[in-house]
């Protein structure tokens, strides 16, 4: 009698959390995509609001990054029309901006958002950040 072989195949591994930045500056873009990529996030980006809120309707992303002051739609105006769409209304944001005074901070957070940064964020803080809102545990290789 013959016992089937055990099986060599790796299970797959979960796709990647999504996160969508949305800053009109590519230098910030560029550094949120790579402290997030380097810790296994797929990232995509949009230049302004108006083009994040296509982008998140077309395709919602497991997180969102978004900077406040921008052309065409700012931050706030953003997370504001999202909220109102029943698949974007749960999707955690991150607002990152240079504004600090503690009234940016209450706007963001009335807008819709979920955590609030003035920047620079630290690496740490923002890869951090990004876990906690999508579910995936602390720690060096947790989730990798």
């Amino acid at each position: 009698m013959s016992h089937p072989e055990p099986s060599t195949a790796r299970p797959a591994a979960p796709p990647a959390i999504r996160v969508l930045v949305v800053d009109d500056a590519a230098t910030v873009r560029a550094y949120t995509r790579s402290v997030l990529t380097a810790d296994g996030f797929a990232v995509e980006e949009a230049v302004n609001g108006m083009e994040g809120l296509e982008r998140a309707l077309a395709r919602p992303p497991d997180l969102l990054i978004v900077d406040i002051n921008m052309q065409k739609m700012d931050g706030y105006a953003m997370l504001r029309r999202l909220r109102r769409e029943p698949a974007l209304a749960a999707v955690p944001a991150v607002m990152i901006s240079t504004e600090e005074k503690p009234a940016d901070r209450e706007r963001a957070l009335m807008a819709g958002a979920n955590w609030y940064f003035v920047k620079p964020v630290r690496p740490d803080d923002l890869t951090a950040a990004a876990r906690l809102l999508t579910g995936r545990p602390l720690g060096a290789e947790a989730g990798r």
